[in-house]
């Protein structure tokens, strides 16, 4: 009987702790835009001109900010600051450059410029 109490509790908690969890945590929190993008990458400066159908980007955060790491030899883009815009989408705030990057946990759409370098990037998951 202390056994089938046991379980019974635990449960309860399990099912508790689920359904609080679920309900009140912020995406961005959890960091479900980090991760790794694929699709079309690009990147331009005086010298250089990159474009990749097949590119990847990946994510981290770096407490309040954003990195992104390109292949096919394209220059990082880091310490992007985010603002949500709704509960599943960022967009990109004062980040010393103009331009928009999105992103949401399934899709990356980057258009930035940044001290006379050019990223773009159309990618998902």
């Amino acid at each position: 009987m202390k056994s089938m109490l046991k379980i019974v509790g635990l449960l309860l908690l399990a099912v508790f702790l689920f359904a609080s969890c679920s309900k009140n945590t912020d995406p961005a929190d959890v960091d479900i835009f980090a991760g790794t993008f694929r699709g079309k990458v690009s990147y331009r400066d005086g010298e250089k001109n990159i474009t990749q159908d097949n590119g990847s980007i990946f994510v981290t955060k770096v407490g309040t900010r954003y990195d992104f790491r390109f292949s096919d030899a394209i220059p990082d883009l880091t310490g992007v600051e985010f603002e949500r815009k709704d509960d599943n989408t960022m967009v990109n705030i004062g980040s010393s450059g103009t331009g928009v990057i999105t992103i949401n946990k399934d899709k990356l759409v980057i258009g930035f410029t940044r001290n006379n370098q050019v990223w773009g990037a159309d990618c998902s998951r």
